[in-house]
């Protein structure tokens, strides 16, 4: 399904059409509805709570069946993202008004499956129309004869409907893993419908009268017909004016019908508006994404380093504007480390001063970007020219002093070792000579939601002192400009590569400015980590 249609919005004037809609027929409904008898009904109801909760796992039984029998037409559809779609087509068919929460049916497993549009979309149309010709043939039944016309016209619009979407299957079964319904698909989606008149059979009990389940499910198929041509949201009014309707012919007293019918339809609704809620978000990925990297699964393969003794230690350091630092933080770098040569790369982010020239003449190699792009493009660059050195370990800090070079064997040791392929500095598990409050509150919070995120504990999210192992800098990715922190941990994450924290010293800046506002930092990273989290 393309973007465009996946991603766009419930316009605003829907939501206040399906406000607007309710408000009269509430009124309607509660000048027709006889009080006494729905305050009788519901203190029955509620002095026994556990035939309710049979009531509703009736329900949810009836949907149970229908979303085994959505599995069988199609194979690759997940159980529990099929009874996911059911119920958020349920309860947004509650929300919003003319049964519009429908298409969510398709929206739902087309996003959080990757089946196609073509194949939800024909086996919804199948099954939904062989809802409908199973209620009809049911009610034709239960009936005897007393609605036939009006049965015998849903009857003829569910079969056509039906006989179109499985000539559509059909087309679809020649390339692609769909089967057509069988007797089995079919027979749950009746049976369905048997166990949804046990909400209405169970109300009329409370009600003191002896419908017979003929009777409710009778009641059931008016009710759920009458819904067809529902503008209200939840089919508000139309459902009980099918119901009341097929009680009047059962020789049922007005003062008590109207009573049931409403009653059976907010013990629905309830159910719906609360388990569709659950499943827009539940079973993961929800309606509208993950919001967590899958559980880490533990690894067993050694980590390969580098065994040449020419390969070096790369650090390079993303500058913006930082003629005032570079070169000091340059000549702090340690020439080697263990036996290895270090090279210094300067990564110039479109500096309009003199950061470049005098980061060439601390000794640095030095690589321009122009214009400036961002923080999180310089450590893509970085990444990638590091690369061009064939070295073990990548590791980059700012160049604007607050972090320690000399620091930098703390960072490749565990790389070097063997026992990490990603390793960050933690300023909160070293020692941070002084951070604004306002700052430290803010990496606080934003750790503890990256950890969230990550499924693991991390402790310092945006760190600027990082190292990589050379397959790690290989296969990261770092999908947005402005920033790296979050988006490069969980891109790293979500490959599997093995990750550590080593404490580091940290000191506020002296000179220069930070590129971190708060308001433009949470607009560019938070759906940065959501199309993170959403990429696999």
């Amino acid at each position: 399904m393309p973007n465009n249609i996946r991603n766009r919005p419930v316009p605003g004037w829907l939501k206040w059409l399906a406000a607007a809609s309710l408000v009269p027929l509430l009124w309607l409904i509660f000048l027709a509805v006889d009080r006494p008898a729905l305050s009788t009904v519901v203190n029955r109801m509620a002095a026994d709570p556990l035939m309710l909760g049979l009531v509703l796992v009736a329900f949810a039984g009836a949907f149970a069946f229908r979303a085994y029998a959505w599995t069988l037409i199609l194979p690759r559809l997940p159980y529990g993202q099929s009874w996911a779609g059911l119920h958020t087509a349920l309860g947004g068919n509650h929300v919003l008004p003319l049964r519009l929460g429908e298409p969510l049916r398709v929206l739902s497993v087309v996003r959080r499956t990757g089946i196609g549009w073509q194949e939800a979309t024909a086996s919804t149309v199948t099954l939904r129309a062989a809802d409908f010709f199973a209620i009809a043939v049911i009610g034709l039944v239960a009936g005897l004869g007393e609605l036939s016309a009006w049965w015998t016209i849903v009857l003829v619009t569910g079969s056509g409907f039906m006989i179109g979407g499985v000539l559509w299957l059909r087309r679809l079964a020649r390339s692609r893993a769909v089967n057509l319904p069988g007797p089995l698909a079919l027979g749950l989606t009746a049976a369905a419908w048997l166990l949804e008149a046990v909400v209405i059979h169970q109300v009329s009990v409370w009600a003191g009268l002896d419908l017979g389940f003929s009777g409710a499910v009778l009641v059931t198929a008016s009710a759920v017909v009458a819904q067809v041509v529902a503008v209200a949201p939840g089919g508000v009014g139309t459902y009980e004016a099918g119901g009341v309707a097929a009680m009047a012919l059962l020789g049922v007293d007005p003062s008590v019908d109207n009573a049931v019918v409403l009653t059976a339809h907010v013990i629905k609704t309830a159910y719906a508006l609360v388990v569709g809620a659950v499943a827009t978000f539940l079973p993961s990925p929800g309606l509208f994404g993950r919001f967590q990297l899958g559980k880490p699964q533990p690894s067993g393969e050694p980590i390969p380093v580098g065994t040449s003794p020419d390969q070096p230690i790369v650090l390079f350091m993303p500058a913006y504007n930082e003629a005032a630092t570079v070169g000091s933080v340059i000549a702090r770098v340690p020439r080697q480390i263990v036996g290895r040569r270090v090279v210094t790369i300067v990564v110039d982010d479109g500096s309009s001063d003199e950061t470049a020239e005098l980061g060439r003449a601390a000794g640095a190699e030095v690589v321009r970007i122009s214009p400036n792009r961002g923080l999180g493009a310089a450590v893509r660059t970085g990444l990638q020219e590091a690369l061009t050195h064939d070295p073990v370990v990548i590791s980059f800090c700012d160049a604007d002093g607050e972090y320690a070079p000399e620091e930098l064997e703390n960072l490749v040791r565990p790389i070097l070792d063997g026992e990490a392929d990603y390793v960050a500095g933690s300023r909160f598990l070293g020692r941070i000579d002084r951070m604004h409050p306002h700052r430290r509150l803010g990496n606080v919070i934003l750790t503890w939601l990256l950890s969230w995120v990550a499924r693991r504990p991390i402790s310092d999210g945006q760190t600027g002192y990082r190292a990589l192992s050379r397959r790690a800098a290989e296969s990261a990715e770092i999908i947005h400009d402005f920033n790296y922190a979050q988006v490069l941990t969980l891109d790293l994450l979500a490959k599997g590569m093995g990750y550590a924290e080593v404490p580091i010293s940290y000191s506020f800046r002296t000179a220069g400015e930070s590129f971190v506002k708060v308001g433009r930092y949470l607009r560019s990273v938070v759906p940065a980590v959501y199309r993170e989290v959403n990429a696999r």
